[in-house]
This record gives C-alpha cells, sequence and structure tokens, in this order.
C-alpha cells in the first residue's frame, strides 16, 4: 500500500523515487514490486491499447502480455540505458504485444494498422521485434528454466538430495532408468504416498513395493532418483518433465 500512497501524493513524480525503488525491488523487494504493478496498471492498459488500436482492460489477453513485459522491464531497467522506466517499459510492452498479436494469426491486420500510422518508430519497432522474436523466445525459456531448476533444487535439499548428483544417482542403463521413472510415477500419482513422502522426508518403500513389479532391493537402490523424479512429476516443472518424457522415449 505504501507504494500506492506514494504515487497518489505525486512523490514518482520524481525520477530519482522512481529510480530507488526499482533498485529494491531488484534487490528483491517482493510487496514493492507487486504495488509497483498494480499502481501502474492504468499506464499498460493505455501503452497496451495504443498498439491494439481499441480499448483494452484488465479481462484482455493483450493485457496479461503487457503486464508481463512490465514486469520484465522492473527486472532489465537500468539507468545506463539511458532512459526512463516508463520510456523503456513502453518500448517493451509495445513489442510483447505486437509479437502477441502476430502469433495470433492477425499479422496482416496489424500489419495495415503499423503502416498506415504515422510514427515511424513503431513500425521501425515492430520490423526489429519481428527479427529478434526467436531469441526473445530463447531467453524467456532459459530464464525460466533456471528459475525452475533453482526452485527443484530448493526442494530437492528437504530430502538431502543435490541436483548435481543427479547424473550420478541416475541408473546407467536405459532400462533400468524407465523401471526406476514408472516407479517415480506410481508413487507421484498416489496423494497417501506422496503424503508419507513429504512428511517424513523418506520413501515408503514397503507400501510401494506392493504397487510394482520389482523388487524392494531394486527400489532401495534406486531411492534417491526415484524420490527426485517423482518431485518432477508432482510438481511445477514443465522444463524437467521434457526430460522425463525422453528417457520415456528412448
Amino acid at each position: 500500500m505504501r507504494l500506492m500512497l506514494s504515487l497518489l501524493f505525486g512523490i514518482f513524480k520524481k525520477k530519482r523515487s522512481l529510480e530507488d525503488s526499482i533498485t529494491k525491488i531488484q534487490s528483491g523487494d517482493v510487496q514493492l514490486r507487486e504495488e509497483l504493478i498494480v499502481s501502474f496498471k492504468p499506464f499498460i492498459a493505455k501503452t497496451v491499447s495504443s498498439v491494439c488500436k481499441r480499448y483494452i482492460n484488465d479481462s484482455d489477453d493483450e493485457f496479461s502480455i503487457g503486464l508481463i513485459a512490465f514486469n520484465e522491464a522492473i527486472d532489465k531497467y537500468s539507468t545506463e540505458k539511458g532512459s526512463s522506466l516508463l520510456a523503456f517499459a513502453e518500448t517493451l510492452i509495445r513489442r510483447r504485444v505486437i509479437d502477441y498479436l502476430r502469433s495470433q494469426s492477425r499479422k496482416q491486420v496489424i500489419l495495415m494498422d503499423l503502416q498506415n500510422d504515422d510514427d515511424e518508430d513503431q513500425t521501425q519497432s515492430f520490423l526489429e521485434s519481428e527479427k529478434s522474436l526467436q531469441e526473445y523466445h530463447k531467453e524467456i525459456d532459459a530464464q525460466k528454466r533456471r528459475e525452475e531448476i533453482l526452485l527443484y533444487q530448493e526442494e530437492l535439499k528437504e530430502f538431502d538430495v543435490k541436483f548435481s548428483d543427479l547424473v550420478e544417482l541416475s541408473p546407467k542403463h536405459s532400462d533400468a532408468r524407465k523401471s526406476a521413472i514408472l516407479i517415480a510415477n506410481t508413487l507421484a500419482q498416489d496423494p497417501d504416498l506422496m503424503k508419507i513422502l513429504y512428511e517424513k522426508k523418506r520413501l515408503p518403500i514397503k507400501t510401494l513395493e506392493e504397487k510394482v513389479s520389482v523388487s524392494r532391493k531394486t527400489i532401495e537402490r534406486n531411492r534417491k532418483y526415484i524420490i527426485a523424479i517423482a518431485i518432477i512429476i508432482s510438481g511445477p516443472y514443465t522444463y524437467l518433465k521434457d526430460y522425463i518424457k525422453g528417457v520415456l522415449d528412448e
């Protein structure tokens, strides 16, 4: 709330105050980030509307794209770029929204609007975004993958497993890996077994043995690997789940 009140009373009209807040946010102030984003929703909506050539509210998909772009601008902004945060955010929002519109099979409509627009800078921005589209997606994917791995590393620590050890823990033969992953999948699909796993921080080997067609010795030998894979299957790990799918497809 402190940021919203500051905006209402015009404190952020001073460039330095906004820059100081961005510095705090980039240093990890999550609450300040959320307040800043909420406070600048009208700015985001206005910027998105100017690209779409129609009124945009916070229930539109285009507004969500603008919101994500504004958050990205907060992370990437630096005074060394030679422009204000709002100028930088506006450019980023325009590019991301144009990118989104193109992906929604409305390229020709947007192109006509842009070509008829007197703002040459906007047209140039569109052409530049087309050129950098693939690189942008690669960058976003890489960032999300890094964040996902960091989250996974923290969760593994609860079970005394290191992410760096997974290669060593992985069964060497493909058949053995598939077997371990199938066991992990059985575990992940059973809410009662997962509850035991998370509460006691140990694998419920005896109960699990009754549900799979492998020996207790095999389960015990691959205990940490099974736990690690079950966490991926049951958790919000989109990129790591692709890895598991690849193993199953071998």
